[in-house]
């Protein structure tokens, strides 16, 4: 690993942050899928942890919520006997807090779409906030608890609950009937309606798709090791935050939010981990 030199690690890492797969990356960059898998761990990891230290005491006043599924090793319907219940095999969903206003990743985790990984998640968004917010999620009902027994009444909430038509899924559709109407109902305190919405975490969800192979639908590249995905998506969101410019702020969002004041590049990701190894 360390006799890749940071112009090729620069390459391959810019080819994944653009959606190709590991197996296009080796056919565009001529680095060896190993080498490439474990480039993306140690990347992963020291993404993870610099936003983990990073993205602290951040001054926000609206955060919306949402959680994205794909899966891992095999879909839920063809996990092995011996693996079926064991988190990794089968469906997985990211939980996503965004900043309305910054558009800044806030905090993301990696689990099931149930009450304890949703007051987990919670918890880590509390923990990276100066003040109190406005959170707006959708209708899920694990956050009901969830959030109640994080935030208190310290907290400004809200459901966006979606109204769907009654049509019937054709065959082989994965996607949900048309959306008809939305209601927001406030749960937690005076949260202002014209801003309970989750449009811009849901444009991250279609990011995220776009930007990470392994989240595009009816595709083989999909995640094999959990491990992986979450690697995956703390290159991803270093990238979305520190790396590529928001076209309507016109900085990146770490930077409107005054987490830096730099314009960072994908070589700048790199150096992280080249100071990780020189530290080893």
């Amino acid at each position: 690993m360390r006799k890749l030199s940071r112009e090729k690690r620069v390459q391959v890492l810019a080819a994944l942050v653009e959606g190709n797969s590991i197996r296009s990356t080796v056919r565009m960059t001529g680095v060896a899928k190993n080498t490439i898998v474990k480039l993306l761990a140690d990347v992963g990891s020291v993404c993870a942890e610099y936003q983990d230290k990073t993205l602290r005491n951040l001054n926000c006043k609206r955060i919306q919520a949402d959680e994205i599924w794909s899966y891992c090793y095999a879909k839920a319907k063809n996990v092995p006997e011996d693996k079926r219940g064991q988190f990794g095999y089968g469906d997985v969903w990211t939980f996503v807090a965004i900043d309305s206003d910054t558009k800044l990743a806030v905090s993301w985790f990696v689990g099931l779409r149930d009450a304890h990984h949703a007051r987990i998640f919670l918890t880590d968004v509390k923990e990276r906030l100066a003040n109190k917010v406005q959170l707006t999620t959708d209708g899920l009902r694990a956050y009901l608890d969830a959030v109640d027994e994080v935030f208190g009444n310290d907290i400004d909430y809200a459901m966006l609950i979606k109204l769907y038509g009654t049509e019937k899924t054709e065959a082989g559709r994965y996607s949900p009937p048309m959306c008809i109407g939305a209601r927001r109902q406030s749960l937690i305190g005076k949260p202002d309606k014209k801003h309970v919405s989750t449009s811009f975490v849901e444009r991250q969800n279609l990011t995220m798709r776009m930007s990470m192979r392994r989240f595009t639908r009816l595709t083989n590249g999909f995640s094999k090791k959990i491990q992986n995905l979450e690697y995956a998506i703390a290159l991803h969101f270093m990238y979305y935050n520190f790396v590529r410019i928001h076209r309507t702020l016109r900085v990146t969002p770490a930077m409107e939010a005054g987490v830096t004041k730099k314009l960072w590049e994908i070589e700048d990701i790199v150096k992280l981990v080249e100071e990780k190894e020189r530290k080893i």
